[in-house]
């Protein structure tokens, strides 16, 4: 990858955006106990808060897409961190329930806007070495998902003295200094002439995006799978006191995976060998959790972690390299939305299988079933999946 300071900067910029994928997503859990109390909501309307963002970001990615195709990535990139920022600072603006959840509403769609620009801002900034720049902005989104969870209660509320609207101004002014540096001090690159009009619309016969949506479905029915079903596991095998051990240990657990592919990045993109082999993982980790032994328990966990993790970042650079510079968001768009579609079905699914046996480890079966898909979608990958661009 060029050292150039312009192409370090830019680097810079994308791990900040990518941090902003999740900043203020996942600002939100540490302080639902206050927003429960403070705004009288019942536990169903806790659950829609918490799940709205999430599900958004499969529904809203083909009009993501759609946008970037009419004013480019850059300026969609922009106008959705503008979007997340407002929208999140001002979801406690009144203290009142119809605001926050019509702001968390908006902040989903900046969220799911941004998703597709970023592969397209990978092709466009770094066209020779689109994994490597994938990597960045994957760690980013990663450590944002941990500063905002471990930081908001132990830092930022004190901070504000203990005011949870103010907690999501605080998260939304590093979402709004990344949109002021990005569109005071990088140019817009205009699309060629010639070319016709650029296509948003996903090309749903295209094997690649099925491949690319299908695993990114199965990496995260294994971590959103276990986020929802090892606490009340714990709980039922009398270990209670492990919930937040392990919950940590899964999300520290896809840190070293993103490290492990900024560093070798152009080994590891697009090859099939290292997405089954880190695939099996996700089996020890379930096996593992079964043990309830407390340390081979979190060592699961972490296993578990770091699958999804790698998994993720692997399937993040596919759309860079395999499809042309202004098909990219297209390719983008359409597997989010396959992938978010299996990651909300399969444990939904779990929740079932528990309801109807009443055995609570039935609940790992779609964590299972996200690792048999990755591997079977993997296996059926050219070995190296970047020849076939």
């Amino acid at each position: 990858m060029p050292g150039q300071p312009r192409s370090l900067f830019r680097l810079f910029l994308l791990w900040l955006a990518g941090n902003d994928l999740r900043i203020t997503l996942l600002a939100l859990p540490p302080v639902l106990p206050l927003v429960h109390r403070d705004l009288a909501l019942n536990e169903t309307a806790i659950g829609a808060l918490a799940a709205l963002p999430v599900l958004l970001l499969g529904i809203v990615a083909i009009p993501g897409s759609l946008l970037i195709a009419r004013v480019g990535p850059r300026r969609a990139l922009i106008a959705g961190l503008v979007l997340i920022a407002v929208s999140s600072a001002l979801r406690g603006l009144g203290s009142s329930a119809s605001v926050l959840f019509a702001m968390t509403f908006l902040m989903g769609v900046g969220i799911s806007v941004i998703q597709p620009a970023l592969p397209s801002m990978v092709s466009q900034w770094f066209p020779a070495a689109p994994a490597q720049a994938t990597a960045v902005y994957a760690n980013g989104l990663l450590i944002g998902e941990t500063v905002a969870a471990g930081f908001t209660l132990s830092l930022i509320l004190p901070l504000v003295g203990g005011s949870w609207p103010l907690s999501f101004v605080v998260w939304a002014a590093p979402v709004a200094l990344t949109a002021a540096l990005i569109a005071g001090l990088t140019p817009n690159v205009a699309r060629a002439r010639g070319r016709g009009p650029a296509r948003w619309w996903p090309d749903w016969k295209d094997p690649r995006m099925w491949r690319i949506g299908l695993m990114q479905g199965g990496c995260g029915t294994i971590y959103f799978g276990a986020n929802a079903f090892i606490p009340d596991y714990l709980h039922a095998i009398g270990q209670p006191d492990l919930v937040g051990a392990c919950l940590g240990a899964l999300n520290a657990g896809q840190l070293p995976a993103s490290f492990l592919i900024l560093l070798f990045a152009g080994r590891l993109a697009g090859r099939k060998k290292p997405v089954v082999a880190v695939g099996l993982l996700a089996f020890v980790g379930i096996a593992c959790l079964l043990s309830e032994v407390p340390w081979v328990m979190i060592a699961g966990a972490t296993l578990d972690g770091f699958a999804a993790g790698f998994i993720l970042i692997l399937t993040l650079a596919l759309p860079p390299l395999l499809a042309a510079p202004d098909d990219v968001h297209r390719l983008s768009a359409g597997s989010y939305t396959i992938g978010y579609a299996g990651s909300f079905l399969l444990p939904l699914l779990g929740g079932v299988v528990v309801d109807a046996t009443d055995i609570v480890a039935t609940a790992f079966l779609p964590v299972a079933a996200g690792g048999a898909l990755v591997l079977l979608i993997a296996a059926t990958m050219p070995p190296r999946a970047a020849a076939a661009a």
